[in-house]
């Protein structure tokens, strides 16, 4: 059977799940553990990402992390196989350790980050016999457990070099002298309820609004059209396709802008319209995949997008030098690339 298609762009939030094989254990000690953590440090950096928050667990573990340049792939391979050759050494064994492909569901950001965080850090008292003891003996056993990113948000550990704490704590809505006790306050706060509204939407293929699903759901089926060809495909002309992330890349350097500011709304600029040019001639996306990657609304908004670079290149001549210039590279780039469209 083929592997579920990973809808990727920059900017994108995940949920990630890594599972032992079989249930087996992947930890068996804490040496084990922070090997994991030292290796997830090092992933962290190398590929750019932002680690929102982790949970370390006997035979799984929690992460939360953006991926600016939308490389979730490479940066759990490089997590995964680095930590696989270690503990297979160490501990004499061979073969897999993880079960399968690591889980990946996409999150909407803002309130759903927010109450993810917390489902994540309560997961050492809400399995086992953690379960069964009295409430203020999970809070103390929470406050305590080691292996996850609670202790540094709460101030009882020193901040993580490799964790963003901010974006998490700024939704506490108050200062920053405050935050850690009321982030520490929220999440305790969620041993005594019972949210069944969000357990109900942890259960979906993404973590956020309905919108937000539509959206998503939209761009999985684009890319798993794109995927069922035709079976007389080698006879036929392919023309070539970008990846939509060298496209946005390639107007990244021009523009001198990081990756993420292709998803945040600015007032007359240039960025979003060229984008969303570029990636439906080169990349050969459909407005509704586009619209995902560029973080608007709708289709129908990236073809405004698109129709306004247009009418701007017409009007002002350092507009049409610019992309002019990008799409010379983009040209260039697509000389040497014929292929499926990947996200």
């Amino acid at each position: 059977m083929p592997r579920h298609l990973r809808v990727e762009f920059p900017g994108a939030i995940y949920h990630v799940t890594i599972r032992g094989n079989a249930r087996q254990k992947i930890f068996n000690d804490d040496h084990d553990r922070e090997r994991f953590l030292q290796r997830l440090a090092d992933s962290v950096e190398t590929y750019g990402e932002r680690l929102y928050l982790f949970c370390l667990m006997s035979n799984h573990v929690h992460l939360v992390v953006e991926t600016p340049s939308a490389n979730l792939r490479k940066f759990m391979q490089s997590l995964e196989t680095g930590y696989t050759v270690y503990y297979n050494l160490r501990h004499d064994s061979c073969g897999h350790l993880f079960q399968g492909r690591y889980g990946a569901k996409l999150v909407e950001g803002n309130e759903y980050l927010f109450k993810l965080s917390r489902y994540v850090h309560l997961n050492p008292v809400f399995v086992g016999s953690e379960n069964s003891l009295i409430l203020m003996e999970r809070i103390e056993r929470l406050r305590n457990y080691r292996w996850s990113s609670y202790r540094s948000y709460i101030g009882t550990d020193k901040p993580l070099s490799y964790v963003t704490y901010e974006p998490l704590l700024a939704q506490t809505g108050v200062k920053s002298r405050r935050q850690a006790l009321n982030y520490r306050q929220y999440v305790e706060k969620g041993l005594a309820e019972n949210d069944e509204e969000f357990k109900e939407i942890l259960k979906r293929p993404t973590i956020g609004g309905d919108e937000f699903s539509a959206r998503i759901r939209d761009a999985w089926q684009d890319m798993a059209d794109k995927v069922a060809q035709p079976k007389d495909v080698d006879f036929r002309h392919r023309s070539p396709i970008l990846e939509s992330h060298a496209v946005l890349e390639t107007i990244s350097r021009h523009m001198r802008v990081p990756m993420e500011a292709f998803r945040e709304q600015r007032r007359n600029s240039l960025l979003r319209p060229l984008a969303a040019h570029m990636l439906l001639k080169y990349a050969g996306l459909t407005n509704r995949a586009a619209a995902v990657l560029l973080n608007l609304h709708s289709g129908e908004a990236v073809g405004l997008q698109a129709r306004k670079a247009q009418v701007m290149q017409k009007q002002d001549k350092q507009t049409q030098r610019l992309m002019e210039a990008i799409e010379d590279d983009l040209r260039h780039h697509s000389l040497g690339f014929c292929g499926q469209q990947k996200y």
